[in-house]
């Protein structure tokens, strides 16, 4: 049985559907006090596979309830986008490790399970579950995406060294030039790009990354990009988290298309993660 959380509700179906295996119908709400509120409403079979993103506090919540109700029976916990990934360090004394205390939290119920999240930001985080877990790469779904489009003389391009790896397995399955922007982050809205070279010029350019949160950082190396030549930009990301404005960030920095996939459901996400995780499911 395939159980759905809120915030991934088409991706449970889309993998379920694929497995041949029964999707659980579920009751979601939130009391007047703010409190998050489920049900399953269909009886459990076992063994059963949750598949929750996290984005919000609130995802959070809704996920430790599916696991308290599937307690006692065989779990696959699937969290294709695991928010607070990015907390998976301590800079400063007194600041919590946040990605760890959320797989504590987890782990209580995962005793003798296993779990995956999609390009976790951090893949050191998946070392804190109790469970064996892992990291699956959507990125050569994306490729496959951008290899069906009709791009002149393209180039793969990471916005900084920290996606290069994510940017050569794209360039590499698509038989495509590589390279990264340099980045130098001031604050968590101010980022600035140093001119390196990159041979855009009348090139399409496909940057890619494991997610889009603000957009700051890639409405730069759009505005960067085109200003070095590049005919059209493409964006390919895994998590579109897109939060506030980002969206408009985007295409008024001029983006031609934004291409991912549907760890969290957002109107760009027209890549669908289903085959990975039913894969994953299934070995």
């Amino acid at each position: 049985m395939i159980i759905g959380g809120p915030s991934s509700q088409l991706l449970a179906g889309r993998v379920a559907a694929i497995l041949g295996q029964e999707l659980a119908l579920c009751d979601y709400k939130v009391f007047p006090d703010g409190e998050a509120y489920m049900q399953v409403l269909s009886e459990l079979e076992d063994p059963v596979t949750i598949i929750q993103s996290t984005p919000t506090d609130r995802d959070f919540v809704h996920l430790l309830q599916l696991l308290d109700v599937c307690q006692g029976r065989r779990v696959t916990l699937v969290v294709p986008y695991f928010g607070y990934a990015r907390q998976d360090k301590i800079f400063k004394p007194g600041e919590p490790m946040t990605a760890r205390a959320l797989a504590a939290a987890l782990n209580p119920f995962l005793e003798g399970s296993r779990a995956f999240a999609v390009n976790i930001h951090a893949p050191s985080v998946m070392s804190h579950f109790s469970c064996p877990a892992e990291s699956l790469d959507a990125t050569p779904l994306l490729a496959e995406q951008i290899r069906s489009m009709d791009l002149n003389d393209a180039v793969v391009i990471s916005p900084d060294k920290g996606a290069v790896n994510m940017a050569r397995t794209a360039a590499d399955r698509l038989d495509l030039p590589c390279d990264y922007l340099q980045k130098t982050r001031h604050s968590g809205t101010e980022v600035s790009m140093a001119p390196k070279e990159v041979d855009v010029k009348g090139r399409d350019v496909v940057i890619f990354d494991d997610m889009i949160a603000t957009g700051g950082t890639m409405a730069t190396a759009i505005a960067l990009l085109r200003k070095q030549g590049a005919a059209r930009v493409y964006l390919a990301a895994v998590h579109p988290v897109l939060t506030g404005s980002a969206v408009l960030k985007l295409y008024r920095a001029g983006v031609e298309a934004v291409i991912a996939t549907d760890t969290l459901e957002k109107a760009v996400s027209t890549v669908s993660v289903a085959s990975l995780i039913a894969g994953a499911i299934s070995r």
